[in-house]
This record gives structure tokens, C-alpha cells and sequence, in this order.
């Protein structure tokens, strides 16, 4: 019996929380498709590829298992550039940002970070590792929300190429649509 009230405290207080947290979402959409054109420079190749890449994600149900694919489409950088992975997101880690763990095609992983910033910006962060050559990848990303269904985003990628040993820079600008 007096073991009841410390109970009933902290199950008042854990209710508390989640509902804080569950208030907290960032209100960011995983639930969307983009086009974005890319333009890729080499270390010590003078001029750049350009090229068109079409994405796609989505939040499986209520959950927060998100599945997501990518494929380059024309320019110099070609067809079929192909990616899929699947993640598991933390919306609202520690009350600062989202976080997105993941595992993809050709042996890849990463994680990846955004933030809504308010006044339609949002940020975001990623380190990708793996792939074919064992690629190491740094990005951020700046969007602005035109309306709450379309957005533009501008990227920046550092690869750092394990096999070449010659870095690359991508830059990109994409148009989002969110469903």
C-alpha cells in the first residue's frame, strides 16, 4: 500500500511525457517525391556532369518505418543510378531534431538529421557509408516550404571516393512534393 503513491506518480509523470513528446512532432512529411537537378564535380577534373534525379519516400502506416528510393535520370550523369533503402525515424530526438537511421541497397548505410526551423526553412544534415566503393558521403540541405504540399530544396554532398581517391562535390536543387 504505500508503495501506491510513488506508482501512480511516475505513471502520471511517463503519461505526461509521451504526451509532451506526441505534441512535440516536428511536423516535418516523410511522405513525399521529389525531382532535383544535380551537378557533380571531380578533384582535379576540370568542368562537371550534370544530371536529373527522381526520389521517393513514405512513412509505412502509423509507424515510423520509412521506405525511400532514388534512380538518376538523363544527363551526363545517366539512367539508373539506382538506391533504395529502408529506416526507422526518430521524430523530435531529444527535443532538438529528427533522426533517421538507415540501411540501403549495395551495402549502405547512414543517418540523417532534420530540423524545421520555422518560418518554412527546414535543415537537415547526413553522413551516408558504403555502397560499391565504400563511399563516404557528408551533406546538408536547406528547404523552404512554398505551401505545405511543395517545397525547393538546395543540397550540397562531399563524396569521398575509397577506391579513386578523388574526392567529388554535388551540388542540387530540387522541387518536393508533399503527400
Amino acid at each position: 500500500m504505500k508503495h501506491i503513491l510513488p506508482i501512480l506518480t511516475l505513471t502520471t509523470l511517463a503519461a505526461a511525457a509521451s504526451a509532451q513528446s506526441a505534441a512535440a512532432s516536428s511536423g516535418l512529411s516523410y511522405n513525399q517525391v521529389s525531382v532535383s537537378y544535380l551537378q557533380q564535380s571531380i578533384q582535379g577534373v576540370s568542368g562537371h556532369l550534370n544530371g536529373w534525379a527522381l526520389q521517393a519516400s513514405s512513412l509505412i502506416g502509423n509507424s515510423n518505418v520509412l521506405v525511400a528510393a532514388q534512380t538518376t535520370i538523363g544527363g551526363d550523369l545517366g539512367n539508373g543510378g539506382d538506391q533504395a533503402y529502408i529506416g526507422y525515424l526518430f521524430k523530435n530526438a531529444g527535443g532538438f531534431a529528427d533522426v533517421l537511421a538507415f540501411a540501403g541497397s549495395d551495402e549502405t548505410y547512414g543517418i540523417r538529421v532534420r530540423k524545421d526551423l520555422g518560418n518554412n526553412f527546414e535543415v537537415g544534415a547526413q553522413y551516408v557509408e558504403g555502397g560499391v566503393s565504400g563511399n563516404s558521403e557528408y551533406g546538408v540541405q536547406l528547404g523552404y516550404s512554398i505551401s505545405k504540399q511543395v517545397s525547393i530544396d538546395l543540397g550540397y554532398i562531399r563524396i569521398k571516393d575509397a577506391v579513386l581517391t578523388a574526392d567529388a562535390t554535388q551540388w542540387s536543387l530540387g522541387l518536393r512534393y508533399n503527400f
